[in-house]
């Protein structure tokens, strides 16, 4: 209450002070109030050189004191400012705690210095080719003249572009090398636009390329252009040229010497073991355990050989990749008795053999399913001297649904798990099959048992085993090839309640009967930031179920349903992709799409696709507007009579598109406004689901639409995400026409909690 009584007063005097926010500033000063237009003028004819716009906006980029989204855009109400100029800094005490809570200085017309602002801004567009262009900015004030905004206005004048390019004399090989490095770039073109970021960039190109040519001293500072404007109008002449101050031995190449490599204990210590092998000397401390060619496998120097960055990096790739050492250090050192020759030294550091960890964490799923949960891990690094790593994965968890619905819900549950996987850092596969050396694959066999419980419906135990393969093509691109997968899911326990709904519709029913799944599926994705604003993330899966089972059992005679171990085993093919693309606008501010698309059917010796295979939407991560499971499929409503009729809304067909711009509020808190769109639909029609069938005429009305806004509180390694959806458009029949149909406003909201982002 003592708190209340001098919080109160405080705010009295805000309100009645005018809130005045210029108050306690000098004669002189005048509050900077943000930018109220950034004006870029290109010449008549011509078009802004890339990013130019995105550069000169952040070169402004200084924040007022309520800036909101960007210096353009403010909240309305200063409230440290207010503070600064009406309420006095008391000495101690809680006021005085209060005060240093609340206040913001004033930023200043002079803090900013606009006039630095143009000057970086003239250096921009010198960088992009404009050397005739010039920035100025003018102050816009109101009825308070302690008060501005600015006002930006640039003229770029005319674009500058490249005219020739003459090469070094190729009278040296490193000359020569330079040359066809210069040749090989597109950009460096009679007519491409003069660009310092894009010459940088075959700087880099040309010191990569002579450090992969044994030139490992050269850095490309040493690679230096001469720019001649004056021979035809708004052309340049480029010339490459070496540095002047290109220290000793940049210009030679060397070759590699002695290869020697240390594996230390994690303790320290130890008995030194040396091996002699054709990739260097290895010296193992004991004891320890080490498959006799591992080391050498991952060793990508040869003693003789030019020295190359690109054997480095790969070696230091393919030594962390074991997942055995928990430090690689490799050094070059001259060799004082030999001309142009590098010792490589390669020191690694065992990690410790055993490894335990006890998580209490929130779970968060796709389904808004969220609960405490526990995960209890043991894993046993370099099992067998191979690199081979053994995970055992016991977890626990309780869940509650949010949502819309989430009083009504009847799906709170427990799930408990335990899983063991067993991974070789290497392809388990006949010497017939090619591979690759570049990228280190792995070979992985997991066991796996679940117990769900649902209690007011069923419990169920599934049980699995898979043999699969990952390999990267790339940095960018990486593939898992499952070889064989068996999951064996059976009810253990059905309520009355979950039978009578079974009974009602027997294609649902079909779907949760006891059966095997043996599988077959391979995966691609494909992740790659192409710059620091543009991002791609493509990943497609394909699976079948039960063909070659199917095709064994067909040629030995077996007519009708076929089973095994006397269960009937699925038999179906699924395909899922999504293509996600984040752009980022200003700053920490993206637009981040997704587009998911997946079908399933079912043939042969099975009539439904396994109800675990079946797609829904709605929820955490999918249309936030909707309860999971709460649309589809297509236009089908379950019947107001029917009470929790969420086992029938799921699909073998899924569209979803999603559109989210996510943008930086204060701190660790970052804020969210998105647009959800999908349904599913099935692929067979099923009478007691009317409208559910995919069609194309009512591909558009059926898609379920939303939109809303998001807190997300980012900490790095965990982000703890609240989303409210509010409905516009749901697929079934609501009793109102138009495409706003939904049926209230407040029945149109759905709140959901989760960890970790959308997508």
């Amino acid at each position: 209450m003592k708190s209340l009584r001098l919080i109160i007063p405080i705010v009295s005097a805000l309100l009645i002070s005018a809130c005045s926010t210029t108050r306690r500033l000098g004669e002189e000063d005048i509050l900077y109030t943000g930018v109220k237009r950034t004006a870029i003028v290109p010449d008549s004819g011509q078009t802004l050189a890339p990013g130019l716009s995105d550069n000169v906006k952040e070169a402004v980029n200084v924040k007022p004191n309520n800036c909101l989204i960007s210096p353009s855009v403010r909240y309305p109400f200063p409230l440290g400012l207010w503070v600064y100029n009406n309420w006095p800094n008391p000495p101690k005490g809680f006021r005085h705690w209060l005060y240093e809570k609340l206040v913001e200085e004033p930023v200043l017309i002079s803090d900013v210095r606009p006039e630095v602002r143009t000057e970086m801004i003239d250096q921009i567009l010198d960088n992009h080719g404009y050397f005739r262009g010039h920035a100025s900015y003018e102050l816009a004030q109101g009825k308070n003249k302690k008060k501005a905004s600015i006002i930006y206005n640039v003229h770029t004048g005319p674009q500058y572009y490249i005219d020739t390019v003459m090469l070094m004399p190729d009278t040296l090989r490193l000359y020569h090398l330079i040359d066809s490095v210069v040749q090989k770039c597109d950009y460096m073109r009679g007519g491409s636009r003069y660009d310092t970021d894009s010459l940088n960039e075959v700087r880099v190109r040309i010191a990569n390329a002579l450090r992969n040519k044994g030139y490992y001293f050269f850095k490309p500072d040493y690679v230096e252009y001469l720019a001649d404007s004056t021979i035809t109008p708004q052309r340049i002449a480029l010339r490459v040229v070496l540095a002047g101050n290109i220290p000793k031995g940049a210009d030679q190449v060397y070759t590699t010497g002695t290869i020697t490599t240390r594996v230390l204990r994690n303790q320290g210590g130890g008995t030194p073991d040396t091996m002699h092998t054709k990739r260097g000397t290895v010296i193992q401390m004991k004891p320890s355990r080490l498959r006799q060619n591992l080391i050498p496998s991952c060793i990508r120097f040869r003693e003789g050989k030019i020295l190359t960055v690109r054997d480095m990096n790969r070696t230091q790739t393919y030594l962390s990749r074991l997942g055995i050492f928990n430090g690689v250090e490799i050094n070059v050192i001259p060799d004082t008795t030999k001309h142009n020759v590098l010792n490589v030294d390669i020191n690694c550091t065992f990690d410790k053999p055993m490894e335990a960890s006890i998580e209490v964490n929130a779970t968060s799923k796709s389904n808004s399913y969220i609960g405490p949960g526990v995960d209890l891990k043991l894993t046993s690094h370099n099992l067998f001297g191979g690199g081979e790593q053994l995970n055992i994965d016991l977890t626990g968890s309780y869940e509650w649904q949010t949502g819309r619905d989430k009083h009504n819900s009847v799906f709170n549950s427990y799930e408990i798990g335990l899983n063991t996987s067993l991974a070789f850092p290497r392809l388990l596969a006949p010497r017939f099959i090619p591979r690759t050396r570049r990228e280190l694959s792995w070979t992985r066999i997991t066991l796996g048992a679940d117990l769900l419980n649902r209690p007011h419906y069923f419990r169920m135990a599934q049980f699995n085993a898979s043999f699969n393969y990952d390999w990267r093509v790339n940095r960018y691109i990486t593939n898992t090839l499952t070889l064989f997968k068996l999951t064996y899911t059976k009810l253990l326990h059905t309520t009355h309640e979950f039978d009578s709904i079974m009974s009602q519709n027997r294609a649902i029913a079909l779907s949760f009967q006891s059966q095997f799944i043996p599988q077959i599926a391979y995966t691609y994705n494909y992740d790659r930031y192409f710059d620091r604003d543009n991002g791609i993330s493509w990943t497609f899966t394909v699976q079948e179920a039960g063909n070659v089972f199917w095709a064994i059992w067909q040629a030995a005679g077996k007519k009708g349903e076929k089973e095994l171990f006397d269960t009937p085993f699925s038999q179906f093919i699924k395909g899922t992709t999504q293509l996600v693309y984040n752009r980022r606008l200003i700053g920490d501010h993206w637009l981040v799409t997704r587009a998911a698309v997946g079908a399933a059917h079912a043939y042969g010796n099975s009539s439904q696709v396994p109800y675990a295979e079946q797609f829904y939407v709605g929820g955490a991560n999918s249309v936030r507007a909707f309860t999971v499971r709460s649309i589809g499929p297509g236009s089908y409503r379950v019947p107001s009579d029917m009470v929790n009729g969420y086992f029938d809304q799921t699909g073998t067909f899924k569209f979803e598109f999603n559109v989210e711009y996510r943008f930086p509020i204060i701190g660790p808190l970052h804020g969210a406004v998105f647009f959800d769109s999908g349904n599913v639909w099935l692929l067979k029609n099923d009478p007691q689901r009317p409208g559910g069938l995919l069609q194309g005429k009512s591909f558009l009305r059926d898609l379920a639409t939303g939109t809303g806004a998001g807190l997300r509180v980012d900490i790095g390694m965990l982000v703890i995400r609240g989303d409210l959806g509010i409905g516009i458009h749901a697929p079934y029949d609501t009793g109102k026409s138009g495409y706003y149909n939904m049926e209230s406003f407040k029945k149109s909201l759905a709140f959901h909690l989760a960890i970790g982002y959308p997508f």
